[in-house]
C-alpha cells in the first residue's frame, strides 16, 4: 500500500509555546513529521505560534505560519491553503484538540480536509473517558470501576456506591490538568469543579484509585494494514498516583516477569487495533505485582512525551515513521533509517535508559513541592548506561542542580524521610538514600513508598559502593565505582585524593559543588580531576562508547548514536579526516 497519490499538500499543527506537560518533545516530533513528508515530495504547511523552535525555521516546511493556535486562526489558513490532509498527532494535546474543534465547527467538511493517520473518531474514542472505558469493556480489556460526570452530584452518587479513595481525570486535558485523588466528599467536590473547568468538553471521569500499583507504558506503532509493533516498553519507578511526567522512568522494564510483559504487550496491541490507531500511540497500564491484576489507565492516540523518550531511548524514528504511515505507507514498506532494515522489526535494547524529571522548585521555593497526578516538572533528562545504577547516576549529574549525587544529611530526620516517602516530593531519591543510610530495611521503605524492592536495592547498591570506596579507596574499587557510574568529582569527595600524587594541603573536598568555591579552590579541583584522569588512564579505566542502533547489534548501523560506559570494547570508530567538536 504505497503513498496515497492524492496527498500533495498537508497541514501540520504544532504545539505552540512550551507549557508544563508539553515542551520541546513536540517540537522534535513535529519537525520530524515535516521532514518526513517533504522526503516524499509532499508540500508542508506548518502552523505554530512559537517562533523559538527549529520547527518554525523556514527550511522545515514549504510555508510556515506563526499564528495563534485557535480554531478560527487555523480555519483561515485552511481556507487559504486548501491542503489535502491534516496531521494532528505530532503537536501534543494542543494540535489534537484543535483538530477536534475544527471538525465540530464543520471546517474539515467545508474544505474537504482529511485527517491523516489516526481519525477523529479514534481520537474521540480514546480521549473521551467514558467512550474509551465502554470500548475497552466491549473488547474484554480490564478497566477500573468508573463513571463520566458533568456535575458534582453525579460524582457524589458514584462515591456513595464505591467509596474512597477515588481518582478524578479531566477529559481532553494534558499533563494531568484538572486531575487528582479524592479521599472524601470535600476533596471530590473541589476536584470535580476544577476538572470540569479544565476540560474543553466539560467532562471528568471518576474511577477507583489504584495508587501504589506499578505503572507500565507501551509505545506502539500501527498502520492501516494492521501491522503493529511495540517500539519500547517503559516502567515507572514511582507507583500509580504520580503522573508519568513526574515519575522516574526506566526502559526497558526491569521488574516485570515475562508473563506480565507478554500480557501487557498483547493488551496494548489489542487496544490500538480496537481504536483503529494509524500511527503512534502510548498505552498506560496499572499492574498489581502482588496479585497480577492489571487495568488500563489511558491511551494517547498521538505522539506523546513518552514517544519522544521511547524514540531517543531506542533510536527508532517514531515521528518520522508515523508521518509516513499518515501518508498511506505500511510498516512493511518502510525502512529503519538507522539500520536500513524493515521498520516492522521491533527494537531491541542491550542497555538501560533512565529519565529523571526536572522541577523549578529551586527558583520557586514557596511552591508546594509535593508531586502527584498533575504535572509540575518543566523538563527532564535522559541517560543511558549498562546498568540502572550507571544510568541513574548519569541522570542525576545531568539535572544541573547544586549537588551532582545523592548525599547523606542530618537534615533528613526519620520523620522527614517517612513523610517524603509516603507523600512524595521532588526529593524522594534523597529520601530513599537517607533511609538506606539510616539503616531502614527494604520492606520498611517499600511499605511507605510503594516503590518496587528491586529499585530500592539498586539505590542500596549505590550507597554500599560509596561506603566501600570511602573506607577503602583502592585502585580496584576505583574501577568498580567508575563502572557503576560514579563521577570523578564524587570519587574525589569520597577520598580518591589518597590515590593521587598531591601535597596533603591540597587533598580537600568541595562536597560536590563548586558554586561558591574561590578561584584557588576551583584550581585545586581542576588539578585533582586532572590527576585522577591520569591515574585512570594509567590503570586503563577509560570511557568506551556503545551504540544505540535499535537492534542490539543484530544489523549494521549506518547512523547510530553512542553513550559512554566503562568497558573494554569501544564501538565508536573515530571519523576520518579533519573535523571539529
Amino acid at each position: 500500500m504505497p503513498k496515497d497519490p492524492s496527498i500533495r499538500k498537508v497541514l501540520i499543527i504544532g504545539s505552540g509555546p512550551i507549557v508544563i506537560g508539553q515542551a520541546a518533545e513536540f517540537d522534535y516530533a513535529g519537525t520530524q513529521a515535516c521532514l518526513s513528508c517533504r522526503e516524499e515530495g509532499v508540500k508542508v504547511v506548518l502552523v505554530n505560534s512559537n517562533p523559538a523552535t527549529i520547527q518554525t525555521d523556514p527550511d522545515m516546511a514549504d510555508k510556515v505560519y506563526i499564528e495563534p493556535l485557535t480554531p478560527e486562526s487555523v480555519a483561515d489558513i485552511i481556507r487559504k491553503e486548501l491542503p489535502d490532509g491534516l496531521i494532528a498527532t505530532c503537536g501534543g494535546q494542543t494540535a489534537l484538540n484543535l483538530a477536534m474543534d475544527l471538525e465540530r465547527m464543520g471546517v474539515l467538511a467545508e474544505c474537504g480536509l482529511r485527517v491523516l493517520g489516526t481519525s477523529t473518531y479514534s481520537i474521540r474514542m480514546a480521549e473521551d473517558r467514558q467512550a474509551f472505558a465502554d470500548l475497552m469493556t466491549a473488547v474484554g480489556q480490564p478497566v477500573l470501576a468508573h463513571i463520566a460526570v458533568s456535575d458534582v452530584w453525579e460524582a457524589k452518587r458514584f462515591a456513595s456506591r464505591h467509596g474512597f479513595p477515588l481518582v478524578v481525570r479531566a477529559a481532553f486535558c494534558l499533563g494531568g490538568a484538572g486531575s487528582g485523588h479524592a479521599s472524601d466528599d470535600a476533596e471530590l467536590e473541589e476536584l470535580v469543579q476544577i476538572g470540569l473547568q479544565a476540560s474543553p468538553v466539560q467532562s471528568v471521569l471518576i474511577e477507583r484509585s489504584v495508587a501504589g500499583w506499578a505503572e507500565i507504558e507501551y509505545e506502539v506503532l500501527r498502520d492501516a494494514a494492521d501491522n503493529a509493533i511495540i517500539v519500547c516498553n517503559m516502567e515507572n519507578m514511582d507507583p500509580m498516583g504520580v503522573h508519568t511526567g513526574e515519575s522516574i522512568v526506566v526502559a526497558p522494564s526491569q521488574t516485570l516477569s515475562d508473563d506480565d510483559y507478554q500480557r501487557l504487550r498483547t493488551a496494548a496491541l489489542d487496544i490500538v487495533r480496537a481504536l483503529d490507531v494509524r500511527g503512534g500511540c502510548n498505552c498506560q497500564f496499572a499492574l498489581n505485582q502482588a496479585t497480577g491484576e492489571i487495568a488500563i489507565i489511558e491511551v494517547n492516540p498521538r505522539l506523546s512525551r513518552s514517544s519522544a523518550l521511547a524514540s531517543k531511548a531506542t533510536g527508532y524514528p517514531i515521528a518520522r515513521v508515523a508521518a509516513k504511515i499518515a501518508l498511506g505507507y505500511t510498516l512493511a514498506e518502510l525502512r529503519n533509517g538507522i539500520t536500513g532494515a524493515s521498520a516492522c522489526a521491533e527494537p531491541a535494547l542491550d542497555y538501560v535508559v533512565v529519565k529523571l524529571p526536572r522541577w523549578p522548585f529551586d527558583k520557586f521555593r514557596n511552591v508546594d513541592s509535593r508531586i502527584g497526578m498533575t504535572m509540575k516538572s518543566t523538563g527532564e533528562v535522559m541517560s543511558i548506561g549498562r546498568s540502572f545504577e550507571q544510568a541513574f547516576l548519569k541522570a542525576l549529574r545531568s539535572l544541573d542542580t547544586r549537588t551532582a549525587w545523592l548525599q547523606v544529611s542530618p537534615r533528613w530526620t526519620p520523620e522527614r524521610i517517612a513523610e517524603c516517602l509516603a507523600h512524595p516530593t521532588h526529593q524522594r531519591p534523597a529520601a530513599l538514600y537517607n533511609a538506606i543510610a539510616n539503616g531502614w530495611s527494604t520492606p520498611q521503605i517499600c511499605d511507605l513508598s510503594h516503590i518496587h524492592p528491586w529499585f530500592i536495592e539498586r539505590i542500596r547498591a549505590i550507597y554500599d559502593m560509596e561506603q566501600r570506596f570511602r573506607n577503602s579507596p583502592t585502585e580496584a574499587n576505583l574501577a568498580t565505582a567508575k563502572r557503576m557510574g560514579f563521577s570523578d568529582d564524587h570519587l574525589i569527595e569520597l577520598g580518591a585524593n589518597s590515590l593521587l600524587a598531591m601535597p596533603p594541603s591540597q587533598q580537600t573536598s568541595n562536597n560536590g559543588s563548586t558554586d561558591h568555591a574561590s578561584p584557588s579552590e576551583q584550581d585545586e579541583a581542576v588539578q585533582k580531576n586532572l590527576l585522577l584522569r591520569q591515574l585512570r588512564d594509567k590503570l586503563g579505566v577509560k570511557p568506551t562508547y556503545k551504540m544505540v542502533d535499535t537492534c542490539a547489534g543484530e544489523f549494521a548501523a549506518t547512523t547510530p548514536y553512542f553513550y559512554s560506559t566503562y568497558e573494554r570494547e569501544d564501538e565508536a570508530e573515530p571519523l576520518p579526516g579533519p573535523k571539529v567538536i
